[in-house]
Order: structure tokens, then sequence, then C-alpha cells
């Protein structure tokens, strides 16, 4: 038993064991559950600071702000694409306009059926029998030139190649035997029968085939000149011929209106004033025939060189009004045909006549065989 005066069986010195006893009124705690460790939200992109309102420019319709560049490149390429549809769509109206506009003045034109008549066209070449036809009335109501009615004043054959074109004039007093009667007479006589008797009588004379028919009146070449603005023809001299009602008072380039160019070209009395004196030309007829392949020739260059649908129209429509040809000429082979005129300057041949009398009359015959050489380049 120990006691005080034992220190070695005494209780150690300091804190004890302590318990907890809990109160009886207090209700038992459960443990608290861990917590889950905090999860990471997900990484999102960082987005731009906002612009101040200070910082943004004033904002106007139409304009896109600065900061946010326009898709230039791609606006480029929408507009260059419109212009690739459009420019297609623009030429195909134009030519589908021309075309009708053509076609029109196309289904104008008189037509005669020479089927019967006419030579299959053989090859890329072919003759055509360009008459010009004069009913005068218009120009000359009172009849003071001297003829009346309808005349064939003007005769040529067009040959067109491949390789370029090239122009005969037929004399209008040229001595033939004319097909419909067997009897012998100027060839100018033939059309008075129509074109059919006309073409067979200088396939038979001339031994040439004739390929298609081709008829215009004189008011017609009035329409064509006034239609290109006039025809330049170069005068040496001045002339007059007081019958077709030519007057020029200069020389030099002269551009003539459509009546001036049918007077030219339909002059027989052409006259010259050479040194203060008249000199009238000698030739007659075959004169009249050179100046009217070179006003042929300068009209058809004159249209040819222009590019303007409008004055084409233009020709198309002042054409169609005294036309006449072969049934057998379609529209695309008419369109060729002037194609092949605009893009060549015909060449000149002449048929070589000489002048005799058959009974009271002068007329013209072939000289041999000279005209069988310039002949054989129509056949």
């Amino acid at each position: 038993m120990a006691t005080p005066e034992n220190p070695e069986h005494q209780r150690p010195q300091g804190p004890g064991r302590q318990f907890f006893v809990p109160s009886p009124t207090a209700k038992p705690q459960k443990p608290a559950a861990p917590k889950p460790a905090a999860q990471k939200p997900p990484a999102q992109k960082p987005r731009p600071s906002p612009i101040p309102a200070a910082q943004k420019p004033a904002s106007s319709r139409g304009r896109q702000s600065p900061l946010k560049p326009a898709p230039v490149k791609k606006s480029r390429q929408r507009g260059r694409k419109r212009w690739l549809v459009l420019i297609p769509l623009l030429l195909l109206i134009c030519i589908l306009g021309f075309t009708y506009k053509a076609y029109s003045a196309y289904s104008k034109i008189e037509r005669v059926d020479l089927a019967g008549v006419l030579d299959p066209v053989s090859g890329d070449s072919a003759n055509y029998l360009l008459v010009g036809s004069d009913s005068r009335d218009a120009f000359d109501p009172e009849g003071s030139s001297g003829v009346t009615g309808r005349r064939s004043d003007t005769l040529i054959v067009l040959r067109t190649t491949p390789s370029g074109s090239s122009m005969m004039s037929i004399p209008r007093d040229l001595w033939v035997t004319v097909a419909s009667t067997g009897k012998q007479g100027r060839i100018n006589g033939a059309y008075n029968d129509g074109p059919a008797n006309l073409v067979r009588t200088v396939q038979q004379n001339l031994e040439i085939p004739i390929n298609h028919y081709m008829e215009v009146g004189f008011g017609s070449f009035a329409g064509l000149v006034d239609a290109i603005g006039g025809v330049t023809i170069e005068f040496p001299n001045p002339a007059f011929d007081d019958r077709s009602g030519l007057v020029v008072d200069a020389a030099g380039p002269v551009t003539l209106t459509g009546t001036q160019a049918l007077a030219y070209a339909r002059s027989r009395h052409y006259t010259e004033i050479i040194n203060g004196k008249e000199v009238t030309e000698p030739t007659a007829d075959l004169g009249r025939q050179q100046r009217q392949q070179q006003f042929l020739r300068t009209a058809l260059k004159e249209v040819g060189a222009t590019r303007n649908p409008l004055t084409l129209i233009k020709v198309a429509d002042s054409m169609s009004s005294e036309l006449i040809i072969d049934s057998g000429l379609g529209f695309g082979e008419a369109i060729s045909f002037v194609r092949k005129l605009g893009s060549s300057d015909p060449a000149t041949v002449v048929l070589p006549t000489e002048g005799v009398r058959k009974g009271k009359a002068a007329v013209l015959v072939l000289v041999e065989p000279e005209a069988q050489v310039v002949l054989q380049e129509f056949r």
C-alpha cells in the first residue's frame, strides 16, 4: 500500500487519460463524407477582347469595317464570272437580232423559178448573171432621156471562186441569136421575153454556165449608195451628161449620192471638159460598161469595209425592194455571196468586141479567137 512516504508507489504526475462521454441529449453525428476532388472546367478558346466603344469606327451602310477586311478577291472572281456569262449572251442576242433583220429583208425579195434553166453549181465556183433593169419613171418622169419603160441596161457575169472574184460585162448591143425565137438581134432584146429567155440566150451564145440569177432595179442602187453614205469616184476631168443627169463640176475624188451615182453608171453620152473644151467619149456603150464596173467595184468595196450591222441592215432593206433572185438561191448562200463580194475586189474582165452594122443598126460582135480566151475563164 502506498504511502506518502514511499515515493516509488505514487502515480506519475501529469495529464492522464481523458475520455469523451457524450451528453445524453446530443445525437450522434455521422462522419462527414470526403469531398470529391474539384474538376477542372473544359478548356475554352480564348475570346477576343471586346473593342471599346471609343475605338469602334462609325459604321456606314454598304461599307465594311476596316477591322474586318472584305473578301475582295472573291468579289472580283464573282464579277468576272458574271461577265463571262453576260458577254456571250449579249453577242448571241446581237447575232440573233441581225440574223432576224437580214432574214426579214431576204423574205421580201421577189423570186423567179429558173430551176429548169440554170446550171447546177459544181465545186466552189459559181457564175451569177447580174441584170441591172432600169425603170426610169422615178428618176425621169418627163421622159427627157428619150427612154421609157423597163429596160435591161446592164448585163454582168460575176464569177466567185475561193481565190477571188471577177466580173465581165456583156454589151447590151451584142449581136446574138435569141433563144426563144431563133432570130438574131441585140442581147438586150432577150430580156423582153423574161429572165429564163435571157439566161438561155447567154448560155447558148457565150457557152458559159449560169448558176444563179440576180436582177436589181436602178432604184435599189440609189438606196444602196445612200445607205453607205455615198460612193467616191475619181474623176480625171469635170464631166456631165445632159441625158442621164450627171453633173461633176471639178476633177478629183467626188462622193456621189444615190441619184448621182445612177446618172454616172448609166451615162451613154459621157462628156468631159478638157482644156476648156467639151469632149464626148467616143466609145459610147463600152465606156459605160467600164464606168458601171468601176461603180460596182467601189460600192461593193464600201459595203464590205463596213462593220456596222445597222448599215448592213439598211443596205439589205434598200436592195430588197427592187431585187429579184432565182428561187434556188437560199438565205445561207445569199449571205455567203455577200461575204465573198465584201472580202474581195472583183477583177475586171473585158469581153473583146468590135462594132459592125447589121442593116441599119450599129451593133457589136465578138472578136475571135480573143473572145474565147476570156470566156474560158468563166467556163
